[in-house]
């Protein structure tokens, strides 16, 4: 994003819509006119999200956006919530499998589908963070899901490396998604304590797992068990598609129908 500077005002009203505060966007003199103080864009803090510009705020409209190429353009993939990826087809900074488990059955028992989240509104992420986490999750030989707009921009899946050219840019956040066995979460939370100490960002984990016949839920155990602070969320999809054909309580409710 940037600012006309000979039709900015000074105002500052842009300022308060920044997802990234901190004084990406602030005052200086203009530089030609040094009695007119004008507002200002850090453009290597900016995440290209266009909320100042969605928010119709400015009254001289000195913002605008200019032409994004690559690799800026990725800025703006992962942090503009109208933005589709262009890769996956998909908006927003994950993929729809892990939201809509109920009817893709992508995470089968015994497994975990899991996504760690690094940075926030307020902070943001780039993406050499993004890549320490990748490298240290690729070293326990997990297998990053594939419908996924960060493991698209991996130059080597199997050592967790992104492409060199984005690794400098800043986004909104990111999410690595994969899916491990259930009896490995240990280890892989053990990863993730140590490679949380070499990062310049925030980042929470999230768990699915399938809710047993009986009503119990195997991850919720297993982070009980390893003294984990947890926070329960259920999320209902309904009316977004068939279930699998071959998911087991489908197949239990056909049975007995038939009955």
């Amino acid at each position: 994003m940037r600012i006309d500077p000979d039709k900015c005002i000074g105002c500052g009203k842009c300022q308060s819509y920044c997802t990234m505060w901190g004084g990406v966007m602030h005052l200086e003199r203009h530089p030609n006119l040094p009695s007119r103080v004008i507002t200002v864009i850090d453009e290597d803090e900016c995440v290209e999200c266009s909320v100042c510009l969605r928010s119709g705020c400015c009254p001289t409209e000195a913002l605008f956006q200019p032409i994004l190429e690559w690799p800026r353009i990725v800025r703006k993939n992962f942090s503009d919530p109208l933005k589709i990826h262009p890769e996956t087809r998909i908006p927003g900074r994950g993929t729809e499998e892990m939201k809509t488990n109920d009817i893709t059955g992508r995470y089968p028992r015994g497994m975990y589908g899991m996504a760690l989240e690094l940075g926030r509104p307020g902070v943001g992420a780039r993406f050499s963070d993004v890549e320490k986490v990748a490298r240290a999750l690729a070293t326990r030989g997990v297998e990053f899901e594939e419908n996924n707009p960060v493991t698209k921009l991996m130059a080597d899946r199997k050592k967790g490396l992104i492409h060199p050219a984005v690794l400098g840019e800043k986004v909104l956040s990111a999410i690595v998604e994969f899916m491990i066995p259930a009896e490995n979460l240990p280890q892989i939370l053990g990863t993730l304590d140590r490679v949380s100490r070499e990062i310049n960002t925030v980042f929470s984990g999230d768990i699915i797992s399938r809710v047993a016949p009986d009503g119990s839920v195997l991850s919720v155990k297993n982070l009980e068990e390893m003294k984990r602070f947890i926070s329960i969320n259920g999320k209902s999809n309904v009316g977004l598609g068939r279930p699998r054909a071959m998911d087991e309580r489908n197949v239990e409710f056909r049975m007995r129908i038939a009955e």
